[in-house]
């Protein structure tokens, strides 16, 4: 067909209002032209932006994306990956609340390609995560750049990876002179730690790094109602920069983003790519995080 009939047809097409069936274009090509995403992260902290970037990525291809919370409940799990399976997908991504944890389904025998985003994947399968390691030293890099020399660590849960790569990424940068404070993933705990800190004897310090964004509001706050300045005095910042949060602390927060969004569009090309039948290398692909910069450390932004 010559490129003048084409535009023809697809010009009266248009002012007729026609649309192809995908039902028969599916039969035609064996594909379904959807992809599953599967989670347990059922608040959508990390699942949101991660779904944001599989859209972006498979939306120019003509792919659709549906969504199925499974909580932590494995019976629910299997019955939305056999819901999946009768729709034929094409592919199937998993993903989570956290790296170090597989989703409550097993996943690695099943007839279309599954990729694994912000949770833990079965032995030889492609999995896409945030570099918890790289942004840490970001954060902490950051803080000895703008003069910062006791630096503090707070942070969540010792059993989680992504604390314990966070932890020895401070350590490397900031040395040992300070313990690392575990705790929960909450504002009260960020006060809490302030109140730790400020009550021992010796210098306190002039940073504080926290594990995620509640808990380096928490500190701020702890810090404004001793009369201690941020960032004049102490310098804080967060991890995951989500906005609800970092943008609306006074001051804003300095905080990591981890990229969940393009990490979601990594994983939509990668999932597509295996249903299309293109080859593609097992392994964990670990993706860079960014330091957003905002007045709660000092310092101008890094060009």
């Amino acid at each position: 067909m010559g490129a003048e009939t084409r535009e023809r047809v697809k010009r009266i097409a248009g002012e007729i209002g026609y649309r192809p069936n995908a039902l028969a274009r599916g039969l035609l090509s064996k594909r379904s032209f959807t992809i599953g995403l599967l989670t347990n992260d059922t608040y959508g902290r990390f699942t949101l932006p991660v779904m944001a970037g599989i859209s972006d990525a498979l939306v120019d291809h003509g792919v659709s994306v549906f969504l199925c919370a499974i909580e932590d409940d494995p019976a629910l799990a299997q019955i939305h990956v056999d819901a999946m399976l009768d729709k034929q997908v094409d592919g199937i991504i998993a993903t989570g609340k956290r790296l170090d944890r597989r989703l409550p389904v097993d996943l690695s025998n099943l007839h279309v390609p599954v990729v694994y985003a912000f949770t833990e994947g079965t032995q030889n399968s492609v999995t896409f995560r945030s570099d918890d390691e790289q942004g840490a030293r970001l954060a902490v890099e950051w803080l000895t750049k703008i003069g910062r020399r006791r630096i503090a660590h707070v942070t969540g849960p010792e059993d989680f990876f992504s604390v314990r790569e966070r932890a020895g990424a401070y350590h490397q940068v900031a040395g040992h002179c300070e313990p690392v404070l575990y705790g929960v993933w909450s504002e009260s705990w960020g006060h809490e730690a302030i109140e730790r800190l400020w009550k021992r004897s010796g210098e306190k310090p002039d940073a504080i790094f926290c594990g995620n964004d509640q808990i380096a509001r928490g500190a701020v706050d702890a810090l404004r109602e001793r009369g201690i300045k941020v960032p004049q005095d102490v310098s804080v910042i967060g991890f995951d920069n989500w906005e609800i949060v970092a943008a609306q602390t006074r001051p804003p927060l300095t905080t990591v983003d981890m990229e969940l969004k393009e990490l979601g569009r990594q994983a939509g090309l990668t999932v597509l790519a295996l249903a299309e039948g293109r080859p593609v290398e097992p392994g964990v692909r670990k993706l860079p995080c960014r330091l957003v910069v905002r007045q709660s450390c000092g310092g101008k932004a890094p060009e």
